[in-house]
């Protein structure tokens, strides 16, 4: 227990780092890589105090809201006077935006983040420190759009949409959400672009320059993946 970080987020599955302790010292099949937020070096230390044999620990994931869509920039059917919370807001008409898929804005992933990682941006928008992010997946679960998606800690880019509607839908309610025109996948053809659906997605496994399609995104929902302060 004393090698886990103590945060008893439940990323492990289990109630907390106690339990998840006393599963690994009592069940031969507890896997020892289930701490998210502790990463490789708790699981090297677990291993070895386990005198056990862990393959390579897997690559660091961190949640991203993928959305960009705000009062400037996206349509809203109603007012919304309620709950500040998403879920509550979501069960009344799928939420006040006209487009279904994006974030709500109301911070409901703000107030479970157990390490203060999200919060609002200088344009009122709701963002991941991906430094501060320990993979616990709380904002993930709660998020009754699924906005909040996975992406690798080291992903340069985010497609930031999560919309599959065609291309008249998409800009008829905001004007920074992906039409899937495929112009990035032709601009970077090694960058991973690729689009389905009508929406980008990075596969990150992908070497090559994704600069140019980033640039040359229409609608510019390619975005760093880096907080605007």
């Amino acid at each position: 227990e004393a090698v886990l970080p103590g945060l008893n987020c439940g990323a492990c599955g289990y109630a907390g780092c106690s339990a998840y302790a006393a599963a690994m010292a009592s069940e031969q099949e507890a896997k020892l890589d289930l701490c998210l937020p502790g990463g490789p070096e708790v699981v090297t230390k677990l291993a070895g105090l386990m005198g056990k044999e862990v393959s390579a620990a897997r690559e660091k994931r961190v949640t991203q809201v993928h959305c960009r869509g705000g009062r400037e920039t996206s349509k809203y059917k109603f007012e919304y006077r309620g709950v500040q919370d998403c879920n509550a807001l979501h069960a009344l008409y799928g939420g006040d935006k006209v487009c279904p898929f994006g974030c709500l804005g109301l911070g409901s992933c703000i107030r479970v983040c157990p390490v203060e990682a999200i919060d609002y941006d200088a344009n009122g928008l709701v963002w991941v420190d991906k430094d501060k992010c320990i993979s616990c997946g709380k904002c993930v679960d709660i998020c009754p759009t699924k906005v909040m998606q996975w992406m690798p800690y080291k992903a340069d880019l985010i497609v930031a949409c999560n919309s599959t509607d065609n291309l008249r839908a998409v800009k008829s309610c905001c004007s920074v959400g992906c039409i899937g025109c495929k112009i990035c996948e032709k601009k970077s053809p090694e960058g991973g672009y690729k689009v389905e659906n009508f929406l980008c997605r990075i596969d990150y496994k992908a070497a090559g320059d994704r600069k140019a399609g980033a640039e040359a995104c229409p609608p510019k929902c390619i975005i760093a993946n880096a907080r605007n302060a």
